[in-house]
C-alpha cells in the first residue's frame, strides 16, 4: 500500500485479496470497529507520574478537599481480553484502606493502594474522609487488532500511538492513517512517535495491518483532541491608569489545566520590544515612563511558556491609558495685539502641548471665568468675544485634566472706545448773533464718562479753550457673575472652596453678599471695585445651589445660580447576606447585599470570597447594590465586600458563611470476622455517606426495624457492632440525616449460619464424637482380650520360611486401652511354619499406672515387622518397666491354626 492511498480504497482492496485465502473474511475485516471507543473513555485518565493531587490556581482562590487520582499500567484504556490493568489509587500519604468501584458498585476493600482488573467498565477509588475519584474507563477489546493512545493528551505533551494485533496474530506491515488519509507506513514497527504535541495533531487516527498473503485488519478509530495546557495569558496593571513615573504592577494571568498543576511556567514581560522582567512568578512591579511631548504611549505584552519552551504563549499587546498632567497652557489673541478697539471680535485661544485627554479649559477676565470648554482631542480651545470698554485688563487661561490647574501667562488687553461725533450747541440759540453779545457754545459727545472735561470754540480767528470741568458719573453695579474654585476637579468632602463674585460694572465701592439655597453665608467689601471672595469648608450637606449679590447703593444685583455637587467618600460598607432558610444549603441562592451609608453617587460595588472576587454591581443613584451567588460546597467561608466611587475604597467586615452539605445516599458495609457471617460472632456494620456536612446522625435498621443510632460529628461514617443469632438474618440498611433530610443506603443482605452456640460448637461436637468412636474401640479390644488364649511366660513364635513378601500388605488395626486397666503380658501364638509374622505391641508405662487411671491416658501403640530370622532375634529391645501385649497376629497366607495355651 504505496501513495496517499484513501483508507476506505486501501481496506477494500486488502478484502479483495484476503476472501481468496480465507472462507470467512469478514471476521476478519473491519470496516467499522468492532466496538466504538467511547469519546468520554478516559478523560479523568492521570499518567503515573502525577502527584500533584491538590488543584493550585494561579490566582489566590480556594482550594478544595483533594481527590485521589487513579493512574494506568499500562497507560491505555484500551487493551485486549484476557490482559491486565493494574489501577493505582494516588493519595498524598498511606491510608489503611482503599476501597475501589466498578460503576456504582463497591468491587473491594483493601489495604494497598493498587488493583488488577480485567473487565471493562468505569472504576474509581476511594479514602477514607475523601471524596471519590474520577473515574477511569477501560476497554478490554475482542478485536483482532487496536490503536492505543492516551485519551488525555495536552499541548507540549510526548504522544504515542501504538498499533497492537492481537497475540497470535503475526503482521507484516502497518499503516496509520489520520482523518481516513494515510500518514505514515510504520513497517514493522508498532508506534508512532510525537515528541510535542499541538493543536495541528488533532484528528481521528486508526492504523491497517496486513500479514504476509495480503490479508488486512483494520483498528477501531480513536480521536486525539490535544488539549490546550494553559489559556493566552491576559496582561492587567493596577493601577489601570498610572501616572507617569507611578508604581505598577504587571500581572500576567493564565491556568494551567487542573491535571497538569505541577507544570511550571516562565514568565516574560515587555515594554515594545524591551525585556522588562522575567520570573516564575507571573507579575513584576515596574513605572511607567514619563512621555514627551505628543508621543504615543507604550505598548506592554507578557509571554508564558513552560521550561523546555515546547509551548509558549503571548498577551495581546496592552496600551496603559497613562494619565500625564497638563503642561501650561498658551493663551494667545487674534487679532495679535494687546491694543483693540471696541466693536471688534477677539478670538482667545488655548492650548497645552502635553496632557491626557479630556483637558478642561477656563478663559479667564480678571480672574472672572468667562467661559469653560472641554476638549476630548487633539483640539486648541478658543473664545470669542465682542469687545466693550469694560473689556480692558488682564487675561489669562488655565488648563485641568484631573492631575492638576495650570495656568497660562497673563496677556493685557486695552480696549480703545473712539470718541463719537460731539454735538455743538449755541445759547442763546439762534443762526444769528450781534457783536458784543455773549454766547455760549457747548460741545457734547454722545457717550459721557467720570473725568475732566472742557471745550473749544473756533470761528477762523483761533480756537478758545474752555476751562476743565470735573464730572464724576455713579455706574450702578452691573449683575455679577459667581465662580466656585475648588482644588480638584470634583468637590469633596473636607476641602476649602473660594466663592468669587464679581459685578463687571459698577461704581466702588460694592456690597457682596453670598447666598446658598437663598440663606446668606456672609458678605464682603470691594472698597476699590472689582471682586470679592468668600472660603468654605464643605461638607456634605453643602451639596446645592449658590448665588451672590453686588450692591453699591444703586440697587442690588443678583447673578445666576450656580450649582455645586459635593462629593462624599463611601463609608465603610456593610455586608449582608439574605439565603432562603435558616442555613445556608447546597444549591441555595444567596444574596449578598453590600451598602456604603454614605458617599456620592455612583457607587461600585465589588464581592469578594476570601479575597477571590466574584463580582461586581452598580449603584448609579446610591444605596446599595446586590449580588446573587448559588451555592456549592465549597462557597463556604468567609465574603466581604468593596465600595468605590472614586475616592478611595473602602472595604466591609467580613462575613462568614457556612455551606451546609446534604447527606447524600451512604454506603453500607458489613464486616464480619470470616468468610461466613456465624451465630455468635461479632459483624461490624459501617455507614458513610460521601458528602454532607456534619454533624451527621446514623441509623441503623434490619428489615426497618431501628437497631440503634450513632452521631459523626466530625463528619465521615460511623459503625455499629452487632452480635449475631439466627435471627439476624436479613436485609440491612443505614439512614444518614444532617438535618437536610435523610438518605438511605441500599439494602445489603446478610445470612446467618448455624442455629446454636457459637463457633466452638461444631468442635465440641467432634470431639465428642471422637470419644465415642475411642470407646467403641477399646470395647472391641477387650473382647478380643477375653477370648485369646494365654500362656504364662510364653513367647511369640514365627515361621522362619515366611518372607516378608508373603506377609499380608493390610496395615495393622490399632486399638487404645485405657491405663488404668491392670494388665498381664499375654502372648498370642501363631504357627511358625513360614514367613515373617507382623504383630502389634501395646505398652503400658507401669510407673505411670495412676497419673493414666487419673487422667484417661491412652497406652502407647506400636508395629513391629521383623525381616528374617526367629522373631526372638529380631523382637525389638522394650523399656523395662513396661508391660506388654501383643494382640491381632496377622500372616500374609495361608492362615495357620492357633493353639491356645492355659
Amino acid at each position: 500500500m504505496q501513495g496517499q492511498g484513501n483508507f476506505s480504497d486501501v481496506l477494500l482492496e486488502a478484502a479483495g485479496r484476503c476472501t481468496t485465502l480465507r472462507s470467512k473474511p469478514t471476521l476478519l475485516l473491519l470496516r467499522k470497529p468492532l466496538f466504538r471507543s467511547q469519546r468520554w473513555a478516559g478523560q479523568a485518565f492521570m499518567l503515573l507520574w502525577v502527584s500533584v493531587l491538590v488543584l493550585a490556581p494561579i490566582s489566590g482562590q480556594f482550594a478544595p478537599v483533594s481527590k485521589p487520582v487513579i493512574s494506568l499500567q499500562p497507560p491505555w484504556t484500551v487493551t485486549f481480553e484476557g490482559q491486565a490493568v493494574t489501577l493505582t489509587c494516588h493519595v498524598a500519604e498511606d491510608k489503611k484502606w482503599y476501597r475501589w468501584y466498578l460503576g456504582t458498585k463497591i468491587l473491594r476493600e483493601i489495604p494497598s493502594n493498587t488493583l488488577r482488573v480485567q473487565d471493562s467498565g468505569e472504576y474509581k477509588c476511594e479514602i477514607q474522609g475523601s471524596p471519590q475519584s474520577d473515574g477511569v474507563s477501560l476497554t478490554f477489546s475482542p478485536a483482532e487488532l487496536i490503536l492505543q493512545a492516551p485519551p488525555s493528551v495536552f499541548e507540549g505533551d510526548s504522544l504515542t500511538l501504538m498499533c497492537q494485533e492481537k497475540p497470535g496474530l503475526s503482521l507484516k506491515t502497518r499503516t496509520l492513517y489520520k482523518n481516513d488519509n494515510k500518514l505514515i507506513d510504520l513497517g514493522k514497527k508498532s508506534s508512532l512517535h510525537i515528541n510535542h504535541a499541538d493543536l495541528k495533531d488533532n484528528g481521528e487516527y486508526r492504523c491497517i495491518g496486513s500479514e504476509t498473503h495480503g490479508c488486512a485488519f483494520s483498528s477501531d478509530a480513536v480521536r486525539i483532541q490535544v488539549q490546550e495546557l494553559f489559556p493566552r495569558p491576559i496582561l492587567r496593571a493596577n493601577p489601570s491608569s498610572p501616572n507617569p513615573g507611578e508604581p505598577v504592577i504587571l500581572t500576567c494571568e493564565t491556568q494551567l489545566a487542573p491535571q497538569k498543576s505541577d507544570v511550571r511556567l516562565w514568565f516574560q514581560f515587555f515594554r515594545d520590544d524591551r525585556r522588562l522582567g522575567s520570573g516564575w512568578k507571573g507579575s513584576l512591579r515596574t513605572s511607567i515612563p514619563s512621555i514627551v511631548g505628543n508621543e504615543d504611549p507604550s505598548h506592554y505584552w507578557c509571554e508564558a511558556k513552560t521550561v523546555s519552551s515546547s509551548v509558549r504563549k503571548s498577551s495581546q499587546k496592552l496600551q496603559l491609558p497613562v494619565r500625564i498632567p497638563v503642561s501650561p497652557p498658551l493663551l494667545t489673541l487674534s487679532p495679535p495685539s494687546t491694543q483693540a478697539v471696541e466693536g471688534h471680535w477677539l478670538t482667545l485661544s488655548c492650548e497645552a502641548k502635553t496632557g491626557s485627554y479630556p483637558i478642561e479649559y477656563q478663559f479667564l477676565h480678571e480672574e472672572v471665568v468667562l467661559r469653560k470648554t472641554k476638549v476630548t482631542f487633539r483640539e486648541t480651545a478658543t473664545f470669542q468675544l465682542y469687545l466693550k470698554a469694560e473689556h480692558s485688563g488682564t487675561y489669562f487661561c488655565t488648563a485641568d485634566n484631573g492631575l492638576g490647574i495650570r495656568r497660562s501667562q497673563p496677556v493685557l488687553l486695552s480696549v480703545t472706545v473712539p470718541v463719537s461725533r460731539p454735538v455743538l450747541t449755541l445759547s442763546p440759540p439762534g443762526p444769528r448773533a450781534v457783536e458784543g453779545d455773549r454766547l455760549m457754545l457747548s460741545c457734547q459727545a454722545q457717550r459721557e464718562h467720570s473725568g475732566t472735561y472742557f471745550c473749544t470754540a473756533d470761528n477762523g480767528f483761533g480756537p478758545q479753550r474752555s476751562d476743565p470741568e470735573n464730572l464724576s458719573v455713579s455706574v450702578p453695579a452691573s449683575r455679577p457673575v459667581l465662580t466656585l474654585r475648588a482644588p480638584r476637579t470634583r468637590a469633596v468632602v473636607g476641602d476649602m472652596v473660594e466663592f468669587r463674585c464679581e459685578a463687571q460694572r459698577g461704581s466702588p465701592p460694592i456690597l457682596y453678599r453670598f447666598y446658598y439655597e437663598d440663606v446668606i453665608l456672609g458678605s464682603n467689601w470691594a472698597p476699590s471695585g472689582g471682586g470679592a471672595s468668600f472660603n468654605l469648608s464643605l461638607t456634605a450637606e453643602h451639596s446645592g445651589n449658590y448665588a451672590c449679590e453686588a450692591d453699591n447703593g444703586l440697587g442690588a444685583q443678583r447673578s445666576e445660580e450656580t450649582s455645586l455637587s459635593v462629593t462624599v467618600p463611601v463609608s465603610h460598607p456593610v455586608l449582608t447576606l439574605r439565603v432562603p432558610r435558616a442555613q445556608a444549603v447546597v444549591g441555595d441562592v444567596v444574596e449578598l447585599h453590600c451598602e456604603a451609608q454614605s458617599g456620592s453617587p455612583p457607587i461600585r460595588y465589588r464581592f469578594y470570597h476570601e479575597d477571590v472576587t466574584l463580582g461586581n454591581n452598580s449603584a448609579p443613584s446610591g444605596g446599595g447594590a446586590s449580588f446573587n451567588l448559588s451555592l456549592t460546597a465549597e462557597l463556604s467561608g468567609n465574603y466581604s465586600c468593596e465600595a468605590d466611587n472614586g475616592l478611595g475604597a473602602q472595604r466591609s467586615k467580613t462575613v462568614p458563611l457556612t455551606v451546609t452539605v446534604p447527606a447524600s445516599r451512604p454506603v453500607l458495609t458489613l464486616r464480619a470476622p470470616g468468610t461466613r457471617a456465624m451465630v455468635g460472632d461479632m459483624v461490624e456494620l459501617r455507614c458513610e455517606a460521601q458528602s454532607g456536612s456534619p454533624p451527621i446522625l446514623y441509623r441503623f435498621y434490619h428489615e426497618d426495624v431501628i437497631l440503634g443510632s450513632s452521631s459523626a460529628s466530625s463528619g465521615g461514617g460511623v459503625s455499629f457492632n452487632l452480635s449475631l443469632t439466627a435471627e439476624r438474618s436479613g436485609n440491612y440498611s443505614c439512614e444518614a440525616d444532617n438535618g437536610l433530610g435523610a438518605q438511605r443506603s441500599e439494602a445489603v443482605t446478610l445470612s446467618v449460619t448455624g442455629l446454636t452456640g457459637s463457633r466452638s460448637g461444631p468442635v465440641a461436637t467432634g470431639v465428642a464424637g471422637g470419644l465415642l468412636s475411642v470407646a467403641g474401640l477399646v470395647v472391641m479390644a477387650l473382647l478380643l482380650y477375653c477370648r485369646l488364649p494365654r500362656r504364662a511366660g510364653g513367647r511369640l513364635t514365627s515361621d522362619p520360611s515366611r518372607s516378608p513378601s508373603d506377609s499380608d500388605p493390610q496395615e495393622p488395626t490399632y486399638y487404645n486401652v485405657p491405663g488404668w486397666m491392670e494388665l498381664q503380658p499375654v502372648y498370642d501364638n501363631v504357627n511358625p511354619k513360614a514367613g515373617d509374622v507382623m504383630y502389634s505391641e501395646v505398652r503400658i508405662q507401669e510407673g505411670n499406672r495412676h497419673a493414666a487411671a487419673s487422667n484417661s491416658t491412652f497406652g502407647l501403640l506400636r508395629t513391629y515387622l521383623p525381616s528374617h530370622g526367629p522373631a526372638t532375634s529380631q523382637q525389638p529391645s522394650r523399656p523395662q518397666p513396661s508391660s506388654v501385649i501383643y494382640s491381632q497376629v496377622k500372616v500374609a497366607s495361608p492362615p495357620v491354626s492357633t493353639a491356645p495355651r492355659s
